[in-house]
C-alpha cells in the first residue's frame, strides 16, 4: 500500500464527500485521481499534436483568429 499526503483541508472535505455519498475517502480519492491523471493525458495529447501541427506548419489564418477573437472576448469600450 503507498501512501499520499493530502492537505488538512481537503481531507475534512473528502470526509464531508464520503460521508455524503455512504463511499469510502480511499475510493473518492481514487477516483479523483483517476479523473485528474484522464485529464492531464488528453492536455498532453493535445499539446503535442499542436506542436506536430507545427512543425508540419499548419497554422491558423490571420481571418481565423479574429473570428476566433471577436466571439470569445469582449468588444473594447
Amino acid at each position: 500500500m503507498n501512501t499520499l499526503e493530502i492537505r488538512p483541508e481537503l481531507k475534512i472535505q473528502l470526509g464531508h464527500l464520503a460521508a455524503e455519498s455512504h463511499r469510502s475517502e480511499g475510493d473518492l480519492a481514487n477516483e479523483a485521481v483517476v479523473l485528474y491523471l484522464a485529464q492531464q493525458r488528453r492536455i498532453t495529447a493535445r499539446i503535442q499534436e499542436g506542436w506536430a501541427q507545427a512543425k508540419r506548419g499548419e497554422f491558423v489564418s490571420d481571418e481565423e483568429m479574429e473570428i476566433f477573437f471577436a466571439r470569445y472576448t469582449e468588444p473594447q469600450v
